[in-house]
């Protein structure tokens, strides 16, 4: 999914979000849903809603009235009207932290890999809860970027080997909300009851070097941007530092441990 409110990170081609973070993301939904048990028939807002990755896992498996969801991202909008084609659904164009929905105007508000990239994540989750009933649920999700997402943090570990310069960029030192604890934080201080973080963990399988590269090259998303900005000598340092640390056996998938922390509470 893409962040809500405006920042420099770039995220403007869905289609290439889909092939970096979009096909993990939509493992994350379902644990991320089971967890939260919904009834349902419920109003749901998607903030953040990206390529429609979350939307579309509500609609599969939690039988929604209907679902709103708001990304900044016009590319991203797009795409998700293209990839989820349901009556129930509406995306819009907006921001996160000043959300277009009136008061108490859905039962359940939630966001997938959003919150850590949004300057100002106390507002956006004010927000989530401003939009949702009382005795409704506030969630999200949000990658471990420092230890539990292996597929980034192993670019990043290459790329400031072989760069310095890029260790003030590398999601694997600069997101510290991405913890249970500053999570629960972050929700209990907006006045949200109950507050839970939990982990969701699996397993990313590649079916090869080039399945794992070629997707950092499409420029969308933090690390691609790094990558196509350097010139073609540090790229191809990268690469190789990349390719002699996950080579996995002839024939053989590489497999990486991913983690995302999940939080939520309700609407007092």
């Amino acid at each position: 999914m893409s962040h809500g409110t405006p920042s420099s990170t770039p995220w403007a081609s869905g289609d290439a979000y889909e092939r970096y973070v979009g096909r993990w993301s939509r493992q994350v939904a379902p644990r991320f849903l089971e967890w939260l048990a919904p009834a349902p028939g419920l109003r749901w807002a998607d903030v953040g809603s990206g390529t429609g990755a979350l939307t579309a896992t509500i609609l599969d498996r939690c039988a929604p009235a209907a679902v709103s969801g708001v990304d900044l991202s016009e590319g991203f909008v797009r795409l998700a009207r293209e990839q989820v084609a349901d009556p129930r659904v509406a995306f819009e164009v907006g921001d996160a932290t000043r959300l277009p929905w009136g008061d108490a105007s859905h039962d359940m508000a939630v966001s997938g890999l959003v919150l850590n990239f949004v300057p100002d994540q106390p507002a956006m989750v004010r927000e989530m809860a401003r939009v949702t009933r009382p005795g409704g649920r506030v969630a999200a999700y949000v990658w471990d970027y420092a230890e539990g997402m292996q597929m980034m943090r192993r670019f990043w570990d290459a790329a400031i080997a072989e760069d310095e310069a890029a260790r003030p960029i590398a999601e694997s030192l600069r997101f510290a909300t991405c913890n249970p604890g500053p999570l629960e934080a972050l929700f209990g201080a907006t006045g949200l009851k109950a507050v839970e973080a939990r982990p969701i963990d699996f397993v990313m399988a590649f079916r090869d070097f080039d399945d794992y590269w070629q997707p950092f090259l499409g420029g969308t998303g933090p690390a691609p941007a790094y990558l196509i900005a350097q010139d073609e000598p540090t790229r191809e340092r990268i690469r190789r530092r990349l390719q002699g640390a996950l080579q996995p056996a002839p024939g053989r998938p590489i497999e990486l441990p991913a983690r995302a922390w999940a939080v939520a509470g309700t609407v007092g």
